[in-house]
């Protein structure tokens, strides 16, 4: 009997993550065909023994020790890798350690010699899309686009001995429904829930978590036709005013949007936790030149959409993939009810996030 062809390695930076774990899934699926998946995982994690490692390792992903600045553990880790899917954690170090550490990154796996395809997940460059306005200046989107646009200068190869690389541009989970950046804030004594939002009448191209793992696979899948690209997705183009109608359409609640204007939306949370450094890194050294704060980093991240800087392609992300979500079916598939779920992103599980005041949101 023939051996079996051996499956091509993939190191997940940022595994542990939503996103990350969304991408392994997508990964370790069987193909299209029925067939096998064609691919391994090896997983960096600042934390082998958390409970999502632990978990991945009983699924048998191999469990590889390191940070995103550990450039000795991560040289290490992308030993023998086919490809790597590279997602730093701007929210942790920060918008100028992650510009660097995406570009060290990159140099390393090039240094390694056996890498034929580098994936880099990244955001919008909303800072550059806005004109350089100020106004859109957002830390964790800018961070990870310049990267993007460093990349670019640097050939995509496309060979057996070689290194590829690819862009892709995500943006907002549909899964943020279930915390409070875009889930309901209130839920007033007749039963209505109030989705209250700084948003306008601009969208917000949400995506979900399993359309992010798509994408992923089918960079992977199409080296060729994806070298030197770099792929915009999300699942649907939402404002707030098709999204209250489509949460009453699958649940049977009611629900409404209040527009709020930025300060209103601000003034909810608790003060001190939104002045405090968006990188929980810079939290403990408050002194250090550029802390970006919570509230400023944020303010423009809800302009951007407010004004509808950031746009996708929808007829091309239908074709690439018909079968991806749109917020109704999501919203089908997950049984989403408006409830709270903190367990989605790692900085709110871990108590990282800032907090809302509910004195406040009750009178909404």
């Amino acid at each position: 009997m023939a051996n079996a062809t051996p499956k091509k390695l993939i190191l997940v930076i940022g595994a542990t993550g939503a996103q990350g774990l969304a991408v392994i899934d997508a990964l370790l699926k069987p193909a299209a065909d029925g067939s096998l998946s064609p691919y391994a995982i090896r997983a960096l994690t600042r934390n082998p023994e958390s409970g999502r490692a632990k978990v991945l390792a009983q699924r048998g992903v191999e469990i590889f020790s390191g940070s995103t600045d550990d450039w000795g553990a991560i040289l290490k880790a992308l030993e023998v890798v086919y490809g790597a899917f590279v997602n730093t954690d701007g929210f942790t170090i920060g918008e100028v350690k992650e510009v660097y550490a995406g570009m060290r990154i990159f140099e390393l796996a090039k240094q390694v010699g056996t890498v034929k395809h580098f994936v880099w997940s990244a955001l919008d460059y909303s800072y550059k899309k806005g004109g350089f306005n100020p106004q859109y200046r957002c830390e964790h989107y800018d961070g990870k686009a310049r990267v993007s646009d460093w990349m670019r200068a640097q050939p995509s190869i496309l060979s057996d001995d070689n290194m590829s690389w690819s862009i892709l541009t995500t943006g907002p989970y549909m899964d943020m429904l279930y915390n409070f950046m875009f889930g309901p804030l209130n839920q007033r004594a007749d039963g209505t829930y109030v989705f209250a939002a700084p948003m306008g009448q601009g969208h917000v191209p949400m995506i979900a978590l399993s359309d992010v793992g798509f994408f992923a696979r089918h960079i992977f899948d199409n080296r060729a036709a994806t070298s030197a690209q770099e792929l915009e997705v999300a699942s649907d183009w939402v404002d707030w005013s098709y999204l209250v109608s489509t949460f009453t359409k699958v649940t049977g609640k009611p629900a409404v949007y209040k527009p709020l204007e930025l300060e209103e939306w601000f003034d909810l949370w608790y003060q001190d936790d939104i002045s405090l450094p968006v990188a929980n890194e810079k939290r403990h050294t408050p002194d250090e030149p550029e802390s970006t704060s919570w509230k400023a980093n944020f303010m423009c991240w809800w302009a951007q959409f407010r004004d509808d800087v950031i746009k996708r392609d929808f007829e091309w992300i239908r074709k690439v993939n018909p079968n991806g979500h749109t917020l109704e079916s999501w919203m089908k598939e997950v049984g989403y009810t408006g409830e709270v779920n903190y367990a989605l992103l790692k900085n709110t599980q871990d108590g990282k996030s800032p907090r809302l005041n509910p004195e406040l949101t009750s009178k909404l």
